[in-house]
């Protein structure tokens, strides 16, 4: 008797500990709990907490379903828009939202994650092809880019309520350039380039013709300079030797036309190749025909008119 009532207690307090674990659910602070009753929402609970519920959930009598409370986000990459312009780009896109009504969420899209964001994936794209659609590709990479992203998030907003979420940011993360725009671009910049590059060169070549036509002529006033400062020179230095000359002759006439026999014997029969036919007795010879080694001319020269100095130019 003893070993039965034992076991029937026993018995009591498992069966009295699994109702009371499956009537308690406990939310934490980054979830929604939904209470649904044989398929219908009986209450929402927002704030975390420790809850009761009725047990005997495989039963379908209470059923909790546990939704996040915090910021989610869904990407949408790779999206092919054209601009007003004609031209195609590709852009990346992200959307953060949060679950701000749990009992629609669940009513709508029956507390699927997935199924919301597809819709609002959807709504995302022909948003973004529309705000795109209305302006040129540098509108995404200037100041216009923030209300574009504006535009883009009032679109979803209303899809995302009636589906019991809240948007909170739509961001805009890469718009670049299709393979084929890419290309055209590239090209483009390459032939402004180019253009650019033949316009210095231009400018250059222009610039060096005119600094060697000012170094061509200072060349040319240089060598003038310096040509009339030698002519000058070489003037002055023709006018001290002819004063030299003058003033040997006038000291001694004999002296100065024996040193210029001597220099007109050494220029005439200087080389031993040189053929001269005279007389021996000739006027040129006059210093070869003394006596004794003294000149004896056969008549007194007369006397040489001094040199004159070379015209100077200024």
């Amino acid at each position: 008797m003893i070993n039965n009532r034992s076991s029937i207690i026993l018995i009591v307090i498992a069966a009295v500990l699994v109702i009371v674990y499956s009537s308690v659910f406990v939310v934490n602070e980054r979830q929604q709990a939904i209470v649904v009753r044989f398929g219908e929402i009986r209450d929402v609970k927002t704030q975390p907490g420790l809850y009761f519920k009725l047990p005997f959930a495989f039963m379908d009598a209470d059923r909790v379903q546990y939704v996040e409370d915090q910021a989610l986000r869904f990407d949408l990459d790779n999206i092919r828009v054209q601009v007003s312009g004609g031209k195609f780009y590709e852009v990346d896109a992200f959307v953060v939202y949060k679950i701000a009504d749990p009992r629609r969420f669940r009513e709508t899209v029956s507390g699927d994650r997935e199924s919301a964001e597809a819709r609002l994936r959807t709504r995302l794209d022909a948003s973004l092809r529309r705000v795109y659609g209305l302006r040129g590709f540098e509108a995404a990479l200037s100041d216009e880019r923030a209300s574009m992203m504006r535009e883009v998030r009032a679109d979803l907003k209303t899809d995302a309520e009636s589906l019991g979420l809240n948007i909170e940011d739509v961001r805009i993360r890469r718009t670049d350039l299709t393979q084929e725009v890419s290309q055209q671009t590239y090209d483009r910049m390459k032939a402004e380039r180019l253009a650019e590059a033949e316009l210095i060169r231009a400018r250059g070549n222009e610039e060096g013709q005119r600094r060697r036509a000012i170094a061509d002529r200072q060349v040319v006033e240089i060598v003038a300079e310096a040509q009339r400062d030698s002519e000058i020179l070489r003037g002055e230095g023709e006018a001290q030797r002819t004063g030299i000359f003058a003033d040997a002759f006038t000291r001694d006439p004999g002296f100065f036309e024996f040193y210029r026999s001597m220099s007109a014997y050494t220029q005439a029969i200087g080389s031993a190749d040189t053929t001269v036919v005279l007389s021996p007795h000739s006027e040129f010879f006059r210093y070869f025909n003394s006596a004794n080694g003294a000149e004896q001319p056969a008549q007194t020269p007369a006397p040489a008119p001094a040199p004159t100095a070379p015209a100077t130019g200024d």
